[in-house]
C-alpha cells in the first residue's frame, strides 16, 4: 500500500508560485460578488458613515463603483418598500446589514435578518418591504451595473381572486 500523500508527491503548490492563479484586481463571478457584499458587510467602517434614513423615501448612496458592477447602500424606515420589481438584465446580490426586511415573490415571503443574503438572476422579480418597527439597512451589488428596474404588477393583482367556495387555512 502506498503511503504517500498527494502532497508528498507533488509538493506544496503554494511552494510554486507559477502555478498560481493571479489574484483577480475586481469579482467576476456570482460567488465573488458575494463574496465582496459579504466583505463590505462584515467591515463596519466602509458603509455605516453613510447611512441615513428618509421618512419620505427610501434613501440610497452608491458606495463603490468596478468593472462592470456597483455597489449601493440603502436604508428602510418601517413601512418603506421597493415595489414589485426586476432588474433588467443585472444580476444581484441583496444583503442585510441592519433590521429586518422582508421580501416578496410569486413562490412566497421571507423574513430577511442581518447577515441574510440573497443572490439573484436578470429578470428575478420581487419586492423588498421593511415590516418591521425598526429602520433596517441593506447592500446591493449589481453586475452589470444597474440601468432599469421595471416596475411589475402586485403579486396581489397577479393571484386569482378568491370564490365563495375557497377554503382559506
Amino acid at each position: 500500500m502506498n503511503m504517500d500523500s498527494d502532497l508528498q508527491i507533488a509538493g506544496d503548490i503554494l511552494e510554486v508560485p507559477h502555478l498560481l492563479q493571479p489574484e483577480r484586481a475586481h469579482p467576476e463571478t456570482v460567488a465573488e460578488f458575494a463574496g465582496l457584499a459579504r466583505s463590505i458587510a462584515d467591515d463596519r467602517a466602509q458603509w455605516a458613515p453613510y447611512v441615513e434614513y428618509d421618512a419620505t423615501t427610501r434613501w440610497y448612496h452608491r458606495l463603490r463603483t468596478g468593472p462592470g458592477y456597483e455597489v449601493w447602500l440603502l436604508s428602510w424606515v418601517p413601512g418603506q418598500g421597493s415595489g414589485l420589481h426586476d432588474h433588467g438584465v443585472s444580476s444581484g446580490v441583496l444583503t442585510v446589514l441592519e433590521g429586518e426586511l422582508t421580501e416578496r415573490t410569486e413562490r412566497g415571503t421571507r423574513v430577511l435578518a442581518p447577515g441574510a443574503e440573497r443572490v439573484f438572476a436578470p429578470g428575478y422579480v420581487h419586492e423588498v418591504v421593511n415590516d418591521s418597527l425598526e429602520p433596517a439597512v441593506s447592500l446591493h451589488v449589481y453586475f452589470p451595473g444597474l440601468t432599469e428596474m421595471p416596475m411589475h404588477e402586485s403579486l396581489q393583482a397577479q393571484c386569482a381572486p378568491l370564490t365563495t367556495d375557497a377554503v382559506v387555512a
